[in-house]
C-alpha cells in the first residue's frame, strides 16, 4: 500500500507539469507562439521500460536546443479539417496530440463533448488496477462468467474471441479480454467487481465526474481522456511495473483501422478505440486515443468523431493519424 505522501506526489508531479508546460500555450494564437512558450520546460524521465518513461520531475527556465524540439503543426491539421478533408458525412472532430517526451501538444475542438463509450473500459481497468495494488490476491480470483445478455451484440467491432458462460476466468484475464478484444461482457463483469468508490477516485485524481454522475452520454472532452495515457505513460497514478503491464494490454488491441491505419505497420500503438450508435437520431460516433511509439520520440494521439456513417469517420481517423506521422516522421528526419 503506498503512503499519503507518495499518492499525492505521483498526482502533483504530472499536474505541476501540466500547468507549468501547458498554461502557457493554451491561450496562444497560434502553435508557434505555443511551441516557444513550452519551450523553458524540461521533464526529468526515468527509462529503462518498454512502454512507459515515469516522469521524476519537471524543472523551468532551461532553454532547450530548438532542433531537439517538435515545431508545432496544429495549423497544419486544422487546415486540413476545415479546407481539405473531403469526408461530408463527418460532423464533428476533436483532436488532441502532445509528444511524450518534450511536452509539444495541441488540442483542437477541446470543448467538443463525446460520448466514450468503449473508451471506459481504460479507466476501468485502472481502477480495477489501483484496487489490486492494494490486494494482490484480486487479479488472481477467479469469476465464473454468467450474464444474462450478450453486451457485444450490438458492436460494430466485435471480439474475435468471447467468453464461454459457464467456465471461470480470473480477474486479470477479464482485464486482459476487456482491453486487447474491447469484450463488452469483461466490461459488465468487471463492473460488478470493483468497489465503485475506486473507479470513483479514478476518474476524480484527473478532476473528471464518474459517467454515472454527469447526467448526460456526451461529456467527454479529447482532451481530458488523453489524461488517463499520460498517467499510465508516466506512472504517476498506478506504480511503475503496473502502469506497464497496462499499456502493454493496449499494445495488443485488435483494432487496427483508425490510428493505426494511418501508421507505419511494423510502429506499435497502445491504444483504445469506442463506437456509440444512436440509431433514432441516425448519428454515431467513433473515438481512437492511444501512444504512438515513434522511435525516441513517442506521442500521444487522441481523436473523437461524430457523424453518420462509420465508414466516413473510420477514414477520417486514419487520415488524421497519417498527418500527424508525416510531420513527426519529416520533422525529426530534418533534425537528423
Amino acid at each position: 500500500m503506498i503512503s499519503k505522501y507518495t499518492f499525492i506526489w505521483r498526482i502533483a508531479v504530472p499536474v505541476l507539469c501540466l500547468v507549468v508546460g501547458g498554461a502557457a500555450g493554451y491561450h496562444a494564437r497560434d502553435t508557434r507562439m505555443q511551441g516557444d512558450r513550452n519551450r523553458g520546460l524540461h521533464e526529468k524521465r526515468e527509462g529503462g521500460y518498454q512502454f512507459i518513461n515515469p516522469l521524476l520531475e519537471c524543472e523551468g527556465g532551461r532553454d532547450l536546443i530548438r532542433n531537439e524540439e517538435l515545431l508545432p503543426f496544429k495549423s497544419k491539421v486544422e487546415i486540413y479539417l476545415k479546407e481539405r478533408m473531403r469526408f461530408p458525412r463527418v460532423e464533428n472532430v476533436s483532436v488532441y496530440f502532445r509528444e511524450l517526451n518534450d511536452g509539444i501538444w495541441f488540442s483542437i475542438g477541446e470543448t467538443e463533448r463525446f460520448t466514450p463509450a468503449s473508451m471506459r473500459k481504460v479507466p476501468m481497468m485502472i481502477a480495477v488496477l489501483k484496487q489490486a495494488e492494494r490486494d494482490p490476491n484480486i487479479l488472481a480470483r477467479k469469476v465464473r462468467f454468467q450474464l444474462n445478455k450478450d453486451h457485444n451484440v450490438k458492436q460494430t467491432v466485435k471480439p474475435s474471441a468471447v467468453m464461454t458462460p459457464g467456465r471461470d476466468y480470473t480477474v486479470e484475464d477479464i482485464i486482459r479480454r476487456m482491453i486487447v478484444y474491447s469484450d463488452n461482457n469483461a466490461f459488465m463483469v468487471l463492473s460488478g467487481l470493483i468497489d465503485p468508490q475506486e473507479l470513483d477516485r479514478t476518474y476524480e485524481s484527473l478532476s473528471m465526474r464518474s459517467p454515472d454522475a454527469t447526467g448526460t452520454d456526451d461529456f467527454l472532452s479529447v482532451q481530458t481522456y488523453a489524461s488517463f495515457f499520460r498517467i499510465l505513460y508516466n506512472a504517476t497514478y498506478l506504480g511503475k511495473t503496473v502502469s506497464e503491464q497496462a499499456l502493454a494490454y493496449l499494445a495488443q488491441a485488435e483494432f487496427r483501422d483508425g490510428i493505426v491505419a494511418g501508421l507505419p505497420a511494423d510502429l506499435r500503438v497502445a491504444h483504445k478505440f469506442g463506437e456509440h450508435r444512436d440509431d433514432a437520431a441516425g448519428k454515431m460516433q467513433l473515438h481512437d486515443c492511444g501512444i504512438v511509439y515513434y522511435p525516441q520520440h513517442p506521442y500521444l494521439l487522441c481523436i473523437m468523431t461524430r457523424g453518420s456513417a462509420w465508414e466516413s469517420l473510420d477514414d477520417a481517423l486514419a487520415a488524421i493519424s497519417r498527418i500527424v506521422y508525416a510531420e513527426v516522421n519529416a520533422q525529426h528526419h530534418l533534425h537528423n
